[in-house]
């Protein structure tokens, strides 16, 4: 007779190739629902910045839902925001608008001049995910798997200067973005070892700035796979490397980044790219969340 496995036991196991009884139903994102809102009475820009709200939203999914995960934080502002840029929360909205940077640290990539923070786990709103992942660990911890993620470098130094400049860069000065990087992966490695010390069971590193709609592939595989190397081979396990829209043409190289699984979204072939990857590569995604739901 075969014991039904926890959400946590699923995704865990997953995650270290052992047998388990289903495939889960887990994000790596963070995810939140117009329905967790309106079951505390909250509005969405107030929980981006309280670490108790933070945590019961993640939870919600999970308790409302049968989500069987719970992934912080909700915005992709967190790692600029902790790095000096400024944030507009849209506090005044009433319509559901994530977080957006509304003050970058400077207009082009060869004008920035940034260091890794002394003192980045008190920098921003990193003590707000960071306690909501405790939060969580506290309250469904040993029923659902707690995960937390951090955007890549690359799409990092879009979110700090401006984008259409760090593309542009790509082509014209592509050792003044290797320069950016090199310190922005010591952001990245440095902000996921803190949210992993807090307690978060899984990390993923988004680079989402990076796929083939927007990079050419050979520029991904050039530029952007030994940073991701870098950072994976820092990053404790389990780990997975998410990159949305098309990645048909880089799933290789998306593998060979070292991470313990990858992520993709509807936009990419997956028969495909299983046929390339083989048995071994643990392969998310590719079910479009909008339309699905």
């Amino acid at each position: 007779m075969t014991t039904e496995l926890s959400p946590r036991e699923r995704v865990m196991r997953l995650f270290s190739g052992e047998k388990i009884d289903r495939i889960p139903l887990f994000s790596g994102m963070g995810n939140v629902t117009v329905y967790g809102l309106e079951e505390y009475g909250w509005r969405f820009p107030e929980i981006h910045l309280d670490a108790h709200k933070m945590a019961k939203m993640a939870a919600s999914n999970y308790k409302l839902f049968g989500f069987e995960c719970a992934v912080v934080p909700f915005d992709m502002g967190v790692e600029a925001e902790a790095l000096g840029c400024k944030v507009n929360y849209y506090e005044d909205a009433t319509d559901i608008l994530y977080p957006t940077i509304s003050g970058k640290l400077a207009d082009k990539l060869e004008d920035l001049d940034i260091k890794l923070p002394p003192d980045l786990e008190k920098a921003g709103r990193i003590p707000v995910v960071t306690e909501a992942i405790r939060l969580l660990k506290e309250e469904i911890g040993d029923e659902v798997p707690v995960g937390a993620w951090v955007l890549g470098p690359f799409t990092l130094a879009g979110q700090i200067v401006q984008l259409k400049n760090v593309y542009k860069m790509t082509i014209r000065q592509p050792e003044v973005v290797t320069h950016a990087l090199d310190v922005l992966d010591e952001i990245v490695i440095a902000i996921a070892g803190i949210y992993q010390r807090a307690g978060a069971d899984y990390m993923v590193i988004r680079e989402m700035g990076a796929g083939e709609s927007t990079l050419n592939p050979n520029t991904f595989a050039s530029m952007i796979v030994p940073h991701l190397k870098r950072i994976f081979a820092a990053v404790d396990s389990p780990n997975v490397l998410h990159i949305c829209g098309e990645t048909n043409t880089i799933i290789e190289d998306m593998a060979r980044c070292g991470a313990d699984a990858v992520s993709v979204d509807q936009k990419n072939r997956l028969a495909e790219s299983r046929k390339k990857l083989g048995d071994s590569t643990i392969l998310l995604g590719n079910i479009d969340p909008f339309n699905t739901l």
